[in-house]
């Protein structure tokens, strides 16, 4: 076998899958996974600390993407913006293949670990959003609120997004879905003086 592997991430990435829904997370193990995808365990570990993570290799770029779409929105446009630029970036880095999103979000949902673990990421996203917006608002509640706004919208677009018949870009199945939290924001605080009675 050849030392260096073209696309070894992917192709684990792949196997991975295959292997979850074929017999199960649980039952899968590492050497498994590495012989599927025509790799050596030590490749494996070198890559990747265990096979849940495999799962999750996107995450850093997703986070750096989204961070880097917010500092390069103009100094004094307005937050939404911002945050806008940043969920467009995230569906932009997220691979388009619709079909193995749905299977892994099938495997997320069926196992406790993966999904203790994919709510790691969530927590871990609207840090990060919430920290480079909070650079640019100068005050961390209203970076959260955003924050929190933008992983609302990037996963319940995500939802959208493999649930759709019809081939929609993620990204268009995003922004809409924080055009509908923007408009209910404003519904919901425009209605009664925040602080009154429910």
């Amino acid at each position: 076998m050849a030392r260096w592997e073209p696309d070894a991430r992917g192709r684990l990435w792949r196997a991975a899958v295959d292997l979850f829904v074929e017999q199960g997370y649980e039952a899968t193990t590492t050497a498994q996974i590495a012989q599927r995808a025509g790799l050596t365990r030590t490749t494996l570990f070198r890559l990747f600390p265990d096979k849940r993570e495999i799962l999750f290799q996107g995450q850093d770029a997703l986070v750096g993407s989204a961070v880097e779409a917010i500092g390069q929105v103009p100094p004094g446009a307005p937050p939404v913006r911002a945050l806008a630029a940043a969920l467009a970036a995230m569906a932009g880095a997220h691979p388009s293949d619709r079909d193995g999103s749905r299977r892994l979000t099938a495997l997320i949902a069926a196992s406790p670990e993966l999904s203790e673990r994919a709510g790691a990421k969530r927590v871990a996203l609207a840090a990060a959003l919430q920290d480079a917006l909070r650079e640019r608002l100068g005050g961390a509640r209203r970076a959260g609120l955003l924050a929190d706004v933008g992983v609302r919208a990037y996963y319940d677009g995500f939802d959208t997004w493999i649930d759709a018949d019809e081939d929609r870009p993620l990204t268009a199945c995003v922004q809409e879905e924080l055009d509908r939290c923007a408009h209910a924001l404003r519904d919901v605080l425009g209605r009664r003086p925040v602080g009154a009675g429910d």
